[in-house]
């Protein structure tokens, strides 16, 4: 669906969820019903008309705007070949880890080894590759959705394995809101199928609560990692104890 496409139908419902329908919309803006039904069905209109007809309805256009945004289809997953591009240069890997934290320029550049410039042709870069869309003033969207992971068993799982596994389970896991948990148990498949809706579930809570605070101060949010794993496994050392 194309981009004017989502704009009228985050419109057209909040029109409905407003009670306002095409014969008062009509009204408010001096057309005839006809040619207001016409107008929606051709899915397309001039930004002008759109911000009359949300200032008629008494409906922010910005809203308007931004529910369309977060409405369009996205990606879960990079393609390999994208992961492989981020793996050729650990700094693009970071901008692209810093983006999908939704951290400002000014931010990374802050707090990283990174000039104005370079960090902009890393943005670039990611432009390219999908991840995000570069827009003016160098802010950005994400172009992955909420949900975005990286492909099992692909180029940076790989290597988040070989490299950053060890060095997160070095922490104590014992500060305000840690934790850390393994947990043995013996499922059939329908309860593991259970737990891992539940898990994916866990996840999505993740990603809705890493959206609702980015209108804090970035001084009131730390930078967390949640790391899940689930499956059938038993430790070498225990396997090496098995009766023959």
């Amino acid at each position: 669906m194309s981009s004017p496409e989502l704009v009228i139908q985050v419109l057209r419902a909040e029109l409905r969820a407003a009670g306002i329908t095409y014969k008062a919309l009509a009204a408010r803006i001096g057309m005839s019903e006809s040619s207001v039904k016409r107008m929606f069905g051709q899915k397309d209109m001039a930004l002008s008309r759109l911000a009359q007809i949300c200032k008629a309805a008494g409906v922010p256009l910005e809203d308007v705007l931004r529910r369309a945004a977060d409405a369009r289809p996205q990606a879960d997953t990079l393609t390999p070949t994208q992961e492989k591009s981020l793996m050729a240069n650990p700094r693009l890997l970071l901008v692209a880890i810093c983006c999908l934290g939704n951290w400002t320029l000014d931010q990374i550049i802050e707090t990283y080894r990174l000039s104005e410039p370079e960090c902009i042709g890393l943005m670039v870069e990611l432009d390219r590759l999908g991840l995000i869309e570069l827009k003016p003033l160098n802010r950005y969207s994400m172009r992955v959705s909420t949900t975005f992971r990286w492909l099992p068993d692909g180029p940076v799982q790989q290597y988040f394995r070989e490299h950053v596994v060890e060095d997160y389970f070095r922490g104590r896991f014992d500060g305000a809101g840690e934790t850390l948990m393994c947990l043995p148990a013996r499922l059939s498949l329908g309860s593991s199928r259970e737990l891992l809706v539940k898990i994916q579930q866990l996840a999505a809570e993740l990603a809705r609560l890493h959206q609702a605070d980015r209108r804090l101060a970035s001084e009131e949010r730390n930078g967390v990692t949640l790391l899940l794993g689930f499956q059938s496994w038993e430790s070498s050392a225990f396997t090496a104890l098995r009766r023959t």
